[in-house]
């Protein structure tokens, strides 16, 4: 991605839409409701061959800087910082309007090149706003509709000339780069080879610390998600305040913690669903689930004085029936009435909601004034570990033959006594092993608990979601 492209305008023009069609996917929430997107949202675009990075971004509105409208805008001028050409998107059905003009203004006394684009061109209804779009002399306006993807030729064009003066400024800080690589001395080979450790334990998990791990952070509104994106990354990336619900679209954020590359997914508020009334909060949770099912971890934030409530536990049992790994964040922990009275609700409630998965770290933290942010990170890794572990399947059945001895299954319906022959691990993330088993259907489920527990207690697989699965031989004299 050689060069950044930043999508502004007021609300309502379409900036989502062009969006998604620049990205090729549904990433950004559309809603005729004006003012969806709160937060910039980052993507890479790709248009007939031409990849960059583009950035949607929150409607431009003139309101009191320390309203939430204010700081919407604050935050898209912002994103002019990081981009090296600002595309100003208006409705071209509507044509130009006095918001239109005051922030064309704006725009023209940033550094920051602009290209007008009229959006929604299709059929004649687009043509005298488009025409109308050269009065903000801001040079040829663009007619396109992104909708319907026309007018995509025309913005290529526009867009060349910024892909190639990037590539040359990459030519030229590549060509510096090699001169200060052979200034280097690299003949002492020991030196270079001292810090390495000759008895490095071998990998025992399926990371791949090359590719981004995810990480979602959920909860319901008003729990400081937003606010522990910022404090990890060190920026105000993402808008943040008092009022509940914030956050409508996921934001992705590519971050690096003790060099391990990490992709934050913060996510809309969830409440409960009895609450939900309009079809933009449903997408917002559709969103949210969608996020839970593609990460590998999630955190789950809590405000501390209200831990553990119904809803709560049914993002947690969501998380866990998902198959995801799950770390819980107590939030505003400095600010907690009871501490003790709080830790102790929270471990009777995940005791008895969630006795399938034991051993769910939970960490207190304070996002506002950055404390416990490291273990918490430290947390999110340990057990990402754990969620990728792979067992051989000769300590698996040695596992097994020492379990069954100590406690063998019990008879089964008919009252034949149920074999348990054979086992392997089928996957990891998360660990998933089948058995092979002469009566699956006799087997009780306090028998599969205590198979679970034993594999947990006896191979370091606390807080993980386990998956069992018990088949039939296919050899019909197994029994």
């Amino acid at each position: 991605m050689s060069f950044t492209v930043a999508i502004i305008g007021r609300p309502n023009v379409g900036k989502s839409t062009l969006f998604n069609r620049l990205v090729g996917r549904r990433e950004a929430i559309v809603h005729d409701f004006p003012g969806v997107t709160r937060d910039r949202k980052e993507g890479r675009g790709q248009l007939a061959g031409l990849e960059f990075r583009v950035i949607d971004t929150a409607g431009l509105e003139e309101a009191d800087p320390e309203s939430l409208a204010g700081r919407m805008s604050a935050m898209t001028l912002g994103a002019l910082d990081q981009a090296d050409v600002c595309l100003l998107l208006i409705d071209a059905r509507v044509g130009l309007t006095p918001a239109d003009e005051h922030f064309a203004n704006v725009l023209r006394k940033q550094s920051t090149p602009v290209l007008v684009v009229a959006n929604k061109c299709e059929g004649k209804a687009g043509e005298p706003g488009l025409l109308e779009a050269y009065s903000l002399g801001l040079g040829e306006p663009i007619g396109v509709s992104a909708e319907h993807g026309t007018g995509m030729g025309d913005l290529f064009e526009a867009l060349q000339p910024f892909a190639r003066t990037a590539a040359h400024d990459e030519a030229a800080a590549a060509e510096m780069d090699e001169g200060v690589f052979d200034a280097v001395d690299l003949s002492d080979d020991e030196t270079l080879a001292a810090d390495e450790d000759p008895n490095a334990p071998a990998v025992t998990t399926e990371e791949d610390i090359e590719k981004p791990l995810r990480l979602a952070i959920v909860g319901r509104p008003n729990t400081g998600k937003s606010t522990l994106v910022n404090a990890l990354i060190g920026e105000e990336r993402l808008l943040t305040g008092p009022e509940a619900g914030v956050t409508r679209d996921s934001i992705a954020v590519d971050w690096t913690f003790r060099d391990r590359k990490l992709r934050l997914i913060d996510t809309a508020g969830m409440r409960r669903k009895a609450r939900i009334s309009d079809s933009l909060e449903r997408l917002s949770v559709s969103e949210t689930l969608n996020n839970i099912r593609m990460a590998e971890v999630v955190i789950l934030m809590l405000d501390a004085n209200m831990v553990m409530d119904k809803q709560d536990l049914t993002i947690a049992r969501m998380v866990v029936e998902e198959g995801r790994a799950l770390v819980i964040g107590i939030n505003k922990w400095d600010a907690a009435e009871d501490k003790g009275a709080t830790m102790q609700r929270m471990r009777d409630r995940l005791q008895t909601s969630l006795p399938q998965v034991r051993g769910i770290p939970f960490i207190t933290l304070s996002a506002l004034k950055g404390q416990g942010l490291d273990r918490l990170m430290q947390g999110v890794l340990d057990i990402h570990k754990v969620w990728n572990t792979r067992i051989s399947t000769a300590a698996l059945n040695r596992w097994l033959e020492y379990t069954l001895s100590q406690h063998p299954p019990p008879l089964g319906k008919t009252k034949r006594r149920i074999k348990l022959r054979y086992m392997t691990q089928a996957k990891a993330r998360p660990p998933t092993f089948a058995v092979s088993c002469s009566l699956p259907d006799d087997l009780p489920e306090s028998y599969v608990r205590y198979l679970v527990n034993g594999l947990r207690d006896d191979f370091g697989m606390d807080g993980v979601p386990i998956r069992m699965h018990f088949r039939k031989p296919k050899n019909p004299y197994a029994t």
